[in-house]
């Protein structure tokens, strides 16, 4: 077979679908926003570089602002060259621009779509889209319900009447800032959008470990009968970030590390190592499976919000070599603020496969490092022969070795490792544990595509399976709701925040919650 030219093909062959999905336009409201330029066009250039878009696929940028096509192409060139992860090719460049268009919206002007109306009629004349959509909203979650009920009104949600034709929604996060508004969310979507064409996006489903992970429970006779409580001790999920809240702060006071990764990232994850195996891969059936998880997670109620969940402030620090503000002093952020921006907690699922095996979380901001991992660790052997053999630290514990432990790493270096223990070579019998590494760009000399790539063209091809269901997102609030009111309950006093110097792994009540439960953190 002729090796398509780099030029020409930058992406890997490997990553072509044996399907593309038909012609259609996808709307971004909200695309003079950053998240557009930096990722969500950058993913689509890339999309059409490794030949995955359809013929006529055209983006059609959405906002208040007012801007021609040629200004909204050139802003979305320069995203593409400072943050695409495929480089610009001339030749690819001139096809993905020939679908780039612009309208000005006014979301509450009685005429407010009429510009969009107009682009998207000729959108379909000239380019062939055949009122196929999918319209993204990427803007702040008070305009969702707005913008949705108006394409309703508009007729922009009806689905055309051609087979295979589709209207698609995709939502970004967060979905609701608690149980009652994300219903209220879900409601007012409801209106005009039916579920199956709603999309409620998690970049996090979208990386290639997270993938990788129904792949390697599901596909592998050897892990599946030991993924249960008899054989793990308990899970550990971090996610890590060596960054503050930057110019979010006012967001953040908001929203607070519960709501900006627990409720919907790490939810996901628990859900996905804790799933029953699907009776196939289509996505209602996965989904199915992971609602039914999520229903078996125990409330954290008032009584066990101090025992069970631990909340943290960042002060000041220092990362990698450079002295970094506390939150309090961030910009937009009240100096007296309690919002926590560490989250620690012990979560249990109350089903046959995980009684009694606990699963412990934490996120945070300004810790040492950026990075996201599911750490599996098993039980000890119940008997050890070697005692005096071991050269490892669990030497300190009367000659026991250490546990098996598998990692999946999410980012930033996409992998597997497992641990076990293994004969150091000499005349000696000693023992010492040694890693497994499996990583995705040594194994399959490439690079991964980005989380996004992968999620929009999945909505382009109406597969949802990665995209969060109404009840997950019930079932997710659903446990962190219980947190929040028990916070709220027990409010911190304000001198105890900060609590966790930046550069640092969180507060020390952290350390102590697992280590009650004669455990650790894993060092990361």
């Amino acid at each position: 077979m002729t090796q398509a030219p780099t030029q020409a093909n930058p992406l890997r062959e490997g990553l072509r679908l044996e399907r593309t999905p038909p012609p259609c336009a996808l709307v971004i409201f909200g695309a003079s926003g950053d998240l557009t330029k930096r990722k969500l066009v950058p993913a689509l250039y890339a999309l059409c570089a490794g030949g995955m878009l359809p013929p006529g696929f055209t983006v059609v940028g959405a906002a208040r602002t007012r801007m021609g096509d040629d200004e909204f192409r050139e802003a979305m060139r320069d995203g593409v060259g400072r943050y695409g992860r495929v480089g610009l090719h001339d030749d690819v460049w001139r096809t993905f621009a020939e679908g780039l268009r612009f309208a000005h919206v006014d979301f509450d002007a009685p005429d407010g779509f009429e510009d969009l109306k107009r682009v998207l009629a000729e959108v379909d004349q000239q380019r062939g889209t055949a009122g196929n959509r999918v319209y993204y909203l990427s803007i702040p979650p008070s305009g969702i319900g707005t913008v949705a009920r108006r394409l309703g009104e508009e007729g922009l949600s009806r689905q055309p009447d051609t087979p295979g034709g589709f209207v698609r929604l995709i939502v970004e996060k967060p979905f609701g800032r608690d149980l009652a508004s994300a219903r209220q969310l879900s409601a007012d979507l409801h209106e005009a959008f039916a579920e199956e064409q709603i999309y409620r996006i998690d970049h996090y489903l979208g990386k290639e470990t997270v993938q990788n992970l129904l792949v390697f429970r599901f596909a592998n006779g050897i892990f599946e009968p030991l993924w249960n409580r008899q054989y793990i001790d308990h899970v550990q999920i971090t996610v890590a970030e060596s960054i503050g809240v930057e110019n979010r702060g006012k967001y953040y006071e908001e929203s607070g590390a519960l709501r900006d990764i627990v409720q919907n990232h790490m939810m996901q994850l628990v859900a996905l190592v804790g799933m029953e195996a699907p009776a196939n891969f289509e996505a209602e059936v996965v989904r199915d499976e992971k609602v039914k998880l999520l229903r078996a997670v125990r409330p954290i109620l008032e009584e066990d919000v101090r025992t069970r969940t631990v909340r943290g402030q960042y002060g000041p620090g220092w990362i990698e070599g450079e002295q970094v503000h506390g939150y309090r002093e961030e910009h937009g952020v009240n100096p007296e603020s309690l919002r926590e921006t560490f989250v620690a907690l012990r979560l249990d699922i109350d089903n046959w496969r995980w009684a009694g095996t606990p699963f412990y979380l934490r996120t945070g901001k300004r810790l040492p490092k950026r990075a996201t991992e599911i750490a599996i660790q098993f039980r000890e052997v119940p008997h050890s022969p070697f005692r005096g053999h071991v050269t490892t630290v669990a030497e300190q514990r009367y000659g026991s070795i250490d546990p098996n432990l598998l990692v999946l790493r999410i980012q930033p270096d996409e992998g597997i490792t497992l641990r076990f223990g293994a004969k150091v070579p000499g005349q000696a019998l000693r023992i010492r544990s040694v890693s497994m590494d499996f990583l995705y760009g040594s194994a399959f000399l490439t690079e991964s595509p980005e989380a996004y790539e992968r999620l929009l063209l999945d909505c382009m091809l109406g597969d949802a399976t990665l995209f969060a269901r109404v009840d997950e997102v019930d079932e997710a609030w659903r446990f962190c709701a219980a947190i929040l009111d028990g916070w709220r309950e027990r409010p911190p006093a304000r001198d105890s925040l900060p609590n966790y110097e930046a550069g640092s792994w969180g507060p020390q009540e952290a350390h102590d919650m697992i280590a009650r439960d004669g455990r650790a953190w894993r060092r990361l």
